[in-house]
């Protein structure tokens, strides 16, 4: 029950990496996206295939995790599991690879909170 409660977190933080590129790359990588060339159509098609990407990851960690099919989580928890690790993901690449952000105290404290949200979700 735990392995598969660790490969589902593992499974959502890549699915999330490929979210964030296929949502957000093309702010920061627009030109090797298809965007200087085919404009808006190109960044949309890139991010689709990218989104793809972010299924085959996303969709075997719902039903790895869900207790339903055998998991250790609820849908309510697979949901807030999801939303802390897109964040994380997010922050994490924001900051390194686009290189765009810098956390400040804020984002801190709303991540602080996020936490807090999945542990009371979390609680019996």
């Amino acid at each position: 029950m735990v392995l598969r409660g660790v490969l589902t977190v593992l499974l959502l933080a890549i699915s999330n990496a490929f979210m964030t590129f296929a949502w957000y790359g093309h702010l920061r990588y627009s030109g090797q996206l298809g965007g200087g060339r085919f404009g808006i159509v190109g960044i949309i098609l890139s991010s689709w295939m990218i989104a793809l990407l972010e299924y085959m990851f996303m969709i075997p960690a719902n039903r790895i995790g869900y207790v339903g099919t055998g998991g250790p989580f609820t849908m309510v928890q697979l949901r807030a599991i999801q939303e802390a690790v897109s964040l994380t993901v997010f922050a994490l690449i924001a900051t390194t690879i686009f290189g765009t952000v810098r956390l400040q105290w804020n984002h801190v404290v709303g991540f602080v909170l996020l936490v807090a949200a999945v542990y009371f979700i979390f609680r019996s």
